[in-house]
């Protein structure tokens, strides 16, 4: 009865294109970039090597879906700001997520862009890419006109970090009205305890939390 529930209630959060042709429901990946990603990288996030297996099987379901794939890049902003207090690892020599600074990383060949998508999960051609300068990928972005030109209705997140840009943009989503699924097995985090409180926080009062598997059986 538990899982007929779900269903019914993700069938709900991400559209039913029969009753509500003009709803779509998208998928969108935060912040899973070659300075977090990578191995040895300055801002790893080792655990989200784990989740690129999940995300590639939601990237193939909503490509086959036609239904829209964003991306969402965190960048450091071009002169030192608030967030360089928090995050120092932005600020010169090191050059984290900096726009066109290439370094090598200890399981890539050569140097590569290090606030590039992964090229286990990189964008197609038609796929959207947002970049921002903060945690959430709505403040100061076009992120949300974008989606309500699409007639986005619901969105599917998963990226990293969960406790900081995944939670962040998850939160505005549900602000601006989007009906929003967490995707657990998809989502990563360098400290397992903030994980699994973001999720059961946002579970509790934003929205929906579920595995790769969940969401791909409700779409």
């Amino acid at each position: 009865m538990k899982g007929f529930l779900f269903a019914v209630v993700l069938a709900g959060a991400i559209g039913s294109l029969q009753a509500q042709p003009q709803s779509k429901t998208a998928l969108l990946i935060v912040d899973m970039q070659n300075d977090f990603v990578r191995k040895g990288a300055p801002m790893e996030v080792s655990d989200a090597r784990n989740t690129i297996n999940a995300n590639q099987q939601l990237i193939n379901i909503f490509r086959e879906k036609n239904l829209p794939v964003i991306y969402t890049k965190f960048l450091a902003t071009p002169q030192p700001s608030l967030i360089y207090q928090w995050s120092p690892k932005l600020a010169a020599p090191v050059n984290a997520c900096k726009k066109g600074f290439k370094r090598s990383y200890e399981d890539a060949k050569g140097e590569l862009e290090c606030a590039e998508i992964i090229d286990e999960l990189k964008p197609g051609q038609s796929d959207i890419i947002i970049e921002k300068y903060g945690y959430g990928a709505f403040h100061g972005t076009q992120l949300d006109s974008i989606l309500k030109s699409l007639n986005i209705t619901s969105l599917v997140v998963t990226g990293t970090v969960t406790q900081i840009c995944v939670e962040e943009t998850a939160r505005e989503a549900f602000h601006y009205g989007y009906k929003t699924t967490v995707v657990s097995d998809a989502v990563s985090s360098f400290a397992p305890d903030l994980h699994n409180a973001m999720l059961k926080n946002f579970a509790m009062k934003f929205g929906w939390v579920k595995t790769a598997r969940e969401v791909a059986g409700a779409l």
